[in-house]
């Protein structure tokens, strides 16, 4: 049998070594190393070598600094001296067996051939191989490349057997589980077969209650009042439903929180319960909507005195966490013989009524009558036809000049918004108007008017303005800015020739963002007006707050200016405070010679009203121009204004977006 010396084991290994070396590279590293060594050359040569054939290799030069650095970092494997002062390699090692065992840090002990002793005490000690000095690295690679293999191959054992116990446990519990569920299963069904009749008891409950309150769903009351007009008609009786919804309960929910409104909705529920009679009903439909239903006593007596006292019930403040709360409750009642209800129809008649009850102020009840449904089909057709409007062109512009008394001369224009149905004639601003702000129209509308305004005023003398209304929502739910910035381009109109005219109830709501709004139009040249002006809560501190260009005196004031001498001191001191502010005034609704003298002597800047002329479509502008008011109001030409009396009378002057008088 021949012998392989020593160059021949190399000559033969360095394949290997080599392409271990090539894989190594190519993988970024393969292992990283602790080479523990107290003669520096050693240290460097082992690692330098290491380090080439793709090795993260760390250096120390003494034992303790080998176990310091093991309680820091992570290594796969340590090329351990065996000879070293202090604590020799035979201690270190005996320190790592007591933390880590072979199979998760492998060791290799470098030791001297004349070391025999040495080697046979360390593999006691549990280290896993040996190397020689000196290091034949071809061997020390092998070696080192074996461990390391076998560590990671016991590793991705153990985690093998560690997915498996894993998978066997979540089996187990699996199985487990499926067993508990089978056997309460077995347990339900048996109850369930037992306790039928409970168990169904409690379904209904489920199906139909609502979670939140306990009180009965939409479905039971349904059926209630079905089984109340059943039984009803066989013995003549009426009954009474009564729609209840919270006033006032969106803005807790937005304020304060859905859990806070959850509570009150809560504690509103129970103190409904506690108010009804043992054979009345209690539904809540969802949200803030409850119905309550009378199927015995006197009706709409009984119905009217619940009503009633649920609004000083549910008006009555609760404390909710801390808060003191306070909603109201609008009430509809619809009453009805037994034997001629129909459950939808009665619900919807309460539904209607209770709206009835929102619209006259809330916080009150209304008993339903035929001309509700008559009023709510009517509201129907008009919002359909308010749509087709934008379709078909059924909208234009009137303007309603204003008179500067100086010079008796129109140096502006209102305008004013007009709807010409082809079946239902002309609807008034009035009418529409609330319509179209509830559907969301109103944005839409508004920004028609404002370019068709500017369109028009663009072919007037530069010197004439033209005055738009605008509505709280162009400013909340619109894009205000823009939107005159398209308008004015579009028609080519210097911006000093627009006015815009609010209510105070812009600046009731989101002031803060409003006046914002304000400030930019303001910054683009356009002229701001406060129209209505002291008809509101606050007109004077908006006056400190926003540079207004002109004050619109509302009509409530000039009405009875010249025979009553409180409003003319009114209107004598808004027009003196506007001075102070150097802004001018407008007096709106101008009728008479009387009121016009008045006015005069008051100071007053403009008149607006029947007194000089109606509201005229584009075509009577230029005529209207030309036109001069004389000291008592008079003028041969009255543009198809008639004299009464000496005083001129029209047809109502209607309004931009904002509702007009008739």
């Amino acid at each position: 049998m021949s012998t392989i010396s020593a160059a021949q084991m190399t000559t033969a290994v360095a394949p290997r070594i080599d392409a271990l070396d090539d894989s190594a590279t190519a993988a970024g590293g393969i292992g990283r190393l602790l080479i523990v060594d107290d003669i520096s050359d050693n240290r460097e040569i082992l690692s330098r070598r290491f380090q080439r054939r793709g090795f993260d290799v760390v250096e120390v030069d003494s034992g303790l600094k080998a176990l310091e650095m093991l309680d820091r970092e992570q290594f796969d494997l340590v090329l351990l001296d065996v000879m070293m002062p202090e604590v020799d390699g035979l201690e270190v090692l005996r320190r790592i067996r007591t933390r880590k065992s072979r199979s998760e840090l492998p060791v290799i002990m470098v030791t001297a051939k004349s070391e025999s002793d040495n080697i046979v005490d360390a593999l006691e000690l549990g280290a896993n191989d040996y190397v020689t000095k000196p290091v034949d690295f071809a061997i020390a690679l092998a070696r080192v490349s074996a461990q390391i293999e076998r560590k990671r191959a016991e590793e991705e054992k153990a985690g093998a057997y560690a997915e498996l116990h894993e998978t066997n446990k979540q089996l187990e519990q699996r199985v487990s589980e499926r067993t508990a569920r089978l056997l309460e299963a077995n347990r339900k069904l048996a109850a369930e077969i037992a306790h039928r009749e409970e168990s169904d008891a409690r379904s209904q409950y489920l199906a139909y209650h609502d979670s939140l309150t306990g009180l009965g769903n939409r479905l039971l009351f349904k059926e209630q009042l079905e089984q109340a007009i059943a039984e009803g008609a066989n013995i003549q009786s009426s009954l009474a439903v009564l729609f209840i919804d919270l006033d006032g309960f969106k803005s807790i929910n937005d304020t304060l929180g859905h859990s806070i409104g959850d509570l009150l909705l809560n504690s509103i529920a129970s103190r409904l319960r506690n108010a009804l009679q043992e054979t009345d009903r209690i539904a809540r439909f969802g949200g803030d909507e409850f119905a309550i239903l009378q199927s015995t006593g006197q009706q709409p007596q009984n119905a009217i005195a619940l009503a009633s006292s649920i609004v000083d019930l549910v008006g009555s403040a609760c404390v909710i966490e801390g808060h003191q709360i306070t909603v109201g409750a609008s009430i509809g009642i619809v009453t009805e013989q037994a034997d001629k209800c129909d459950p939808d129809d009665l619900m919807k008649s309460a539904d209607l009524a209770m709206y009835r009850a929102k619209l006259d102020g809330r916080g009150t009840y209304r008993v339903f009558d035929l001309e509700m449904d008559t009023l709510a089909q009517a509201r129907r057709l008009l919002e359909i036809n308010l749509r087709n409007a934008f379709v078909y062109n059924e909208f234009s512009l009137v303007y309603q000049p204003l008179v500067t008394l100086n010079t008796g001369r129109v140096t502006a224009f209102e305008t004013l918004l007009r709807w010409h149905h082809p079946q239902r004639g002309n609807i008034s601003p009035a009418v529409f108007i609330p319509v179209a702000e509830e559907m969301g129209l109103i944005v839409q509308l508004g920004e028609w008017v404002l370019r068709q305004a500017c369109a028009e005023a663009a072919t007037w003398p530069e010197e004439i303005r033209v005055a738009v209304n605008l509505s709280p929502a162009q400013f909340s739910k619109g894009k205000l800015v823009s939107a005159v910035i398209n308008a004015l381009a579009a028609a080519g109109l210097s911006p000093d020739r627009l006015e815009l005219e609010i209510t105070e109830s812009v600046l009731l709501e989101k002031s803060d963002h409003n006046f914002a709004v304000l400030d930019q139009l303001h910054a683009l040249g356009v002229r701001i007006s406060m129209d209505d002006f002291g008809t509101g809560y606050s007109s004077l501190s908006y006056l400190h707050r926003f540079p207004f260009n002109k004050i619109k005196i509302d009509k409530s004031f000039i009405d009875n200016i010249a025979t009553k001498p409180q409003s003319a001191a009114i209107v004598r001191a808004v027009i003196e405070m506007a001075k102070a502010f150097g802004i001018s005034t407008t007096a709106e609704g101008v009728e008479t010679s009387a009121q016009l003298a008045e006015l005069r002597v008051l100071g007053c800047t403009d008149i607006q009203g029947y007194l000089f002329s109606k509201a005229e479509p584009p075509d009577c502008v230029p005529a209207l121009l030309t036109r001069r008011m004389s000291a008592d109001g008079s003028d041969d030409s009255t543009c198809g204004l008639s004299l009464v009396g000496g005083d001129l009378i029209s047809n109502n002057i209607g309004s931009g977006i904002r509702v007009s008088r008739s």
